[in-house]
């Protein structure tokens, strides 16, 4: 708590102008690092999407396999109702050698027909689910032949990413480190104003530098008297357009 304490008055001994000159850095290291994250561009969204394609691809594979093997058994039970209709017929068929009457004959032979008529309907419901396990090895097939080409993609994009992040890795991190020690010398309500209008600015800059009587972030002009107050550097002042602060030349504050 003590030490907390002691750092608020160290960083709050600092001059507007020393404040000023932190901020104006730490800008510069903040656009070093969005410099660093546009030239990998779209790169880590296309892997994200590409990897979430993927998952649904797999998904969309393994759930017309589990179709699949849902119809194979309904083929196969649909194959066992038919052999069990066989048996019953041919039951029935013995029994009508032995019958009394006519009228026994008939109930049999009713009962012969409907077998019958349920292996039909059975050698129906068999052609019918082939022809849906015929549709999802299509299916399954152009999934998986689109799943190997993301994958392809993949790789090529991860790969693409991985030789830039190599490139610039060491850069981010020591422009990621100079933030820190920057942001230690800035004090947390002036800090938390800095990243909240950085978060809404376009182009990620919350410090603008003064340019041909303009505001360097939204280019609107500024009154003359407070251009000199800005280069007096005795307070911070935005700008009353777009929010950002203003800070005189970079040569000055440099």
């Amino acid at each position: 708590m003590t030490s907390d304490k002691n750092k608020a008055t160290e960083v709050s001994e600092y001059s507007i102008e020393d404040k000023l000159k932190a901020l104006f850095q730490l800008q510069k290291v903040h656009s070093g690092i969005d410099k660093i994250k546009i030239l990998r561009g779209e790169l880590p969204l296309e892997v994200q999407d590409l990897e979430d394609e993927i998952a649904g691809l797999e998904t969309r594979v393994q759930n017309y396999q589990d179709e699949n093997k849902t119809l194979d058994t309904a083929v196969n039970n649909k194959k066992n109702e038919i052999a069990n209709a066989n048996e019953l017929i041919k039951k029935y068929a013995d029994q009508q050698n032995n019958v009394r009457n006519n009228r026994e004959f008939d109930s049999l032979s009713k009962e012969v027909e409907f077998q019958k008529l349920e292996i039909e309907l059975c050698e129906k419901r068999i052609r019918e689910f082939t022809v849906q396990v015929n549709e999802k090895k299509q299916a399954i097939d152009q999934a998986k032949k689109l799943l190997d080409e993301r994958i392809q993609d993949l790789n090529n994009k991860k790969k693409e990413l991985e030789d830039i992040v190599s490139d610039t890795q060491k850069e981010e991190e020591a422009l990621i480190n100079k933030s820190h020690d920057i942001e230690k010398v800035i004090e947390a309500r002036l800090l938390n104003a800095y990243k909240r209008i950085r978060t809404n600015a376009r182009n990620g800059l919350a410090v603008a530098t003064v340019e041909r009587d303009a505001c360097g972030g939204c280019f609107n002009k500024i009154p003359p008297q407070r251009q000199l107050d800005i280069k007096s550097r005795k307070k911070i002042i935005v700008c009353e357009y777009c929010g950002r602060i203003l800070v005189d030349d970079i040569d000055a504050v440099n």
